[in-house]
């Protein structure tokens, strides 16, 4: 939840908690649309996206909230492609139940696209499988051809 002041000094709130679901927070400006898609999370539940928020720790950032939706390890793990710094909180009864930093997974399937053009992945019907070079930076590699990719260059499904 991200507090704001007016400007009579009264403090509120600029995005309303939740009682049950997920909160994805410290995600870097510009990624929260492009993560509730990749995560399939605008298909019917409630979701609120909050960007360019003000932050103590990253000067700004994004953040989802979406009611009565878990999210799994494994998609964590597809966060943290794009946002390697999140934080995942599983709220229950208002309160943060759980608490999870995102890390890259070592293999990524169907999720990012390899970067070569030619690459058999981009040419026939072959699953797409990145393995992990590098957290820091994020630096993937094709399992079929080799390419390597950084993170901001990641293209996803």
């Amino acid at each position: 939840m991200t507090e704001y002041t007016t400007a009579m000094g009264k403090k509120g709130l600029i995005v309303s908690p939740i009682e049950n679901g997920t909160v994805i927070d410290h995600l870097p400006p510009g990624t929260a649309v492009k993560i509730a898609t990749m995560l399939g999370l605008m298909d019917g539940a409630v979701v609120i996206i909050g960007q360019n928020l003000r932050s103590t720790k990253y000067g700004k950032k994004d953040l989802i909230k979406v009611e009565d939706r878990f999210i799994g390890e494994v998609e964590c793990n597809k966060i943290a492609l794009l946002a390697p710094n999140a934080t995942v909180n599983i709220v229950r009864g208002s309160a943060i139940a759980e608490k999870r930093k995102v890390e890259v997974p070592e293999v990524v399937e169907e999720v990012a696209l390899c970067g070569n053009a030619n690459c058999i992945t981009n040419r026939e019907k072959v699953p797409t499988r990145l393995h992990l070079l590098s957290r820091s930076p994020l630096v993937m590699a094709c399992y079929y051809c080799g390419h390597e990719t950084k993170g901001e260059e990641l293209r996803l499904k």
